[in-house]
C-alpha cells in the first residue's frame, strides 16, 4: 500500500460508521464555543475584576477548570474521537468495530463526563489537580469510557483489510495507551466515603508533585501533541493531495517522541523541594525533544512540496500549515523554558500561560479547525458553504493568537523581571501589587485576543452549520456517493 494518506481511497461510504463521527464533530464545535467563551470571560475577569459580581460560581477559580476541561477534553477530545474514528476506518478500509452501541457508549459517556465535570467545578467540587480536576466518581466512569474507546480503535485496526497500518494510527494508538496510563496513576486516590465527592491523593509531598507533573506534561505530550499529530499526518497529505514528505521520518518522529516525552514532566518543578537531579534529567530530555518535534513539523510542512500554490488558494491548507508553524514555535519555546536559567525568570509568571496557549490555540485548535473544515463536508456529502468565511476565520484566529501570546510574553517577562529586581540596599525593588498594576494592560490585550479567537470559532460554527443544512436540503442527491467523490 502507498504511504500516502491521499491514496487511502474509501470503499462505499455506507461501509463506514459516519454517524458517530458526525456526532463527535458537532459536539466538538459546541464544547469549543462554550469552552472558549469561558476562557474569554475569565481573561476579562482578570482585566476587569468587577465581572466576578461577587458570585462564587463564576469566579476565576471555579471557571478556570471549566475552561480548561471544555477546551481540552470537550473540544479537543471530541475532535480526536471524531477524527480518529474517521481516519481508522478510511485507512484500514474497515467499519468501526463494536457495532452501533459501543461507539455510541463512548460518545455519551464522554459528553456526560465533560459536562458533569464542568457543572461540579462551578459548584466547588474538584480534585485541584491540573488538567485532572474531575472528582473520583467521574474518574472511574471516564476510565470505563476510555477502555471502550481502546477496544473500538484496536479491534478496528485488527479487522483492517489493508496489511499496512498508516502512521496516523500509530500516533492515535500511543495517545490512547499513554493517556490511560497517565489517567489511572495520577488519579489514584482514597475517597472520604462512598457517598462523598471528596478524596485524598494516594501520594503526598514531592511524590504527589512529581506524579502530578508527570501527568500534566504528558497530558500535553500525548493528548495535545501525539494525538493531534495523528490528525496532522492524515489531513495534511489529504488536503494537499500529496504523499507525506517522508514516511521514514514520520516513523522516527513517532518513536523518538514516544520515548522522550515521558521523562520531561519534572521540568515544571525546577527550584522546588524535589531532588535536583530529577529536574536536570527532565530539562535534558526536554532539549532532546526539540529534534523529533521539529522533524515532525518539517515533515508536515514539506508535504506541500510541489503544491505550495495551495497556500494562496486553499484556506484549509492555511489552517493546517500555520498550525504546524505554531507547533514548531511552541516546541522550541518549551525546551528553552525548561533550562534552569530561563526557568528562574519564567516560572510562576504569565510567560508560561502564553507558551501554553501558543500551543493550545496555535497548534491544537488550528489543526483541529483545518481538519474539521476538510472532514465535515465529506461526512455530509456536500461542499463547504463559504470559502471566504474560512479565510475570515483564519485571520481572526491568527490575529487573536498573536495578540494573546505577545501580550503574555510582555506580562510574563515583565512580571519575572520585576519580581527579581533589587534596589541598592538589597531590598525588593517592587511590591507584588506593583507587578499586578503593570500587568493590567497586557491582560486587557489578552482578553481582546481571546475575543478575536472566539469570534472566529463562532464564524466556523455558522459556516459548518450552513454546510450541513445545505446538505440536508439536497437529500435527494446520493449523499454517500458524493462523500466518496470528495474522497
Amino acid at each position: 500500500m502507498s504511504t500516502s494518506a491521499a491514496v487511502a481511497t474509501a470503499a462505499p461510504a455506507e461501509q463506514y460508521n459516519y454517524d458517530i463521527v458526525k456526532k463527535f464533530s458537532i459536539m466538538a464545535l459546541v464544547w469549543g464555543v462554550l469552552g472558549m467563551l469561558a476562557g474569554v470571560y475569565i481573561a476579562s475577569e482578570l482585566a476587569w475584576p468587577f465581572l466576578n459580581f461577587n458570585t462564587p460560581e463564576i469566579t476565576f477559580g471555579r471557571l478556570r477548570p471549566v475552561h480548561t476541561t471544555l477546551v481540552i477534553f470537550g473540544f479537543g477530545g471530541s475532535a480526536l474521537f471524531a477524527t480518529s474514528y474517521y481516519i481508522v476506518q478510511r485507512t484500514c478500509q474497515a467499519r468501526l468495530w463494536g457495532g452501533k452501541w459501543l461507539p455510541e457508549f463512548t460518545f455519551w459517556g464522554w459528553q456526560v463526563g465533560v459536562g458533569g465535570g464542568a457543572i461540579l467545578y462551578m459548584l466547588g467540587f474538584t480534585q485541584g489537580r491540573e488538567y485532572a480536576e474531575f472528582v473520583w466518581q467521574l474518574d472511574l466512569a471516564i476510565t470505563v469510557v476510555w477502555v471502550a474507546y481502546f477496544l473500538v480503535f484496536t479491534m478496528t485496526l485488527r479487522n483492517r483489510s489493508q496489511p499496512h497500518i498508516y502512521v496516523a494510527n500509530w500516533f492515535f494508538m500511543s495517545f490512547i495507551l499513554a493517556v490511560a496510563l497517565l489517567h489511572i496513576f495520577n488519579n489514584l486516590a482514597v475517597p472520604v466515603s462512598i457517598t462523598s465527592l471528596h478524596s485524598y491523593s494516594l501520594f503526598s509531598g514531592v511524590q504527589d508533585a512529581m506524579t502530578q507533573w508527570w501527568y500534566g506534561h504528558n497530558a500535553v505530550g500525548f493528548f495535545l501533541t501525539a494525538a493531534f499529530l495523528g490528525m496532522m499526518y492524515y489531513f495534511v497529505p489529504k488536503q494537499a493531495g500529496r504523499p507525506v514528505y517522508s514516511y521514514r521520518l514520520s516513523i522516527v518522529h513517532f518513536w523518538a517522541l514516544s520515548f522522550l516525552y515521558m521523562w520531561a514532566g519534572t521540568h515544571h518543578l525546577h527550584w522546588t523541594a524535589i531532588p535536583d537531579w530529577t529536574s536536570t534529567l527532565a530539562a535534558t530530555f526536554s532539549i532532546l525533544l526539540l529534534l523529533p518535534s521539529w522533524g515532525g513539523m518539517i515533515n508536515g510542512i514539506m508535504t506541500l512540496s510541489g503544491a505550495w500554490e495551495k497556500l494562496r488558494t486553499d484556506p484549509i491548507m492555511l489552517f493546517l500549515i500555520t498550525a504546524l508553524a505554531f507547533y514548531g514555535m511552541s516546541t522550541f519555546e518549551g525546551p528553552m523554558m525548561s533550562l534552569k536559567s530561563v526557568n528562574a525568570l519564567s516560572h510562576y509568571t504569565d510567560w508560561t500561560v502564553g507558551h501554553v496557549h501558543s500551543g493550545a490555540l496555535g497548534w491544537v485548535a488550528m489543526v483541529s479547525m483545518g481538519s474539521m473544515y476538510h472532514m465535515v463536508p465529506r461526512l455530509w456529502g456536500t461542499t463547504i458553504y463559504s470559502l471566504k468565511l474560512i479565510y475570515v476565520h483564519f485571520w481572526l484566529a491568527t490575529i487573536g493568537i498573536v495578540l494573546y501570546i505577545a501580550s503574555l510574553w510582555v506580562a510574563g517577562i515583565g512580571q519575572g523581571l520585576m519580581l527579581r529586581a533589587f534596589d541598592e540596599y538589597g531590598n525588593l525593588a517592587y511590591t507584588f501589587i506593583e507587578t499586578v498594576t503593570f500587568m493590567h494592560l497586557p491582560y486587557v490585550v489578552r482578553a481582546i485576543g481571546g475575543m478575536f479567537f472566539l469570534a472566529g470559532m463562532l464564524l466556523m460554527v455558522y459556516n459548518l452549520y450552513m454546510t450541513i443544512v445545505g446538505a440536508r436540503r439536497t437529500v435527494g442527491v446520493n449523499a454517500p456517493a458524493a462523500a466518496v467523490a470528495h474522497g
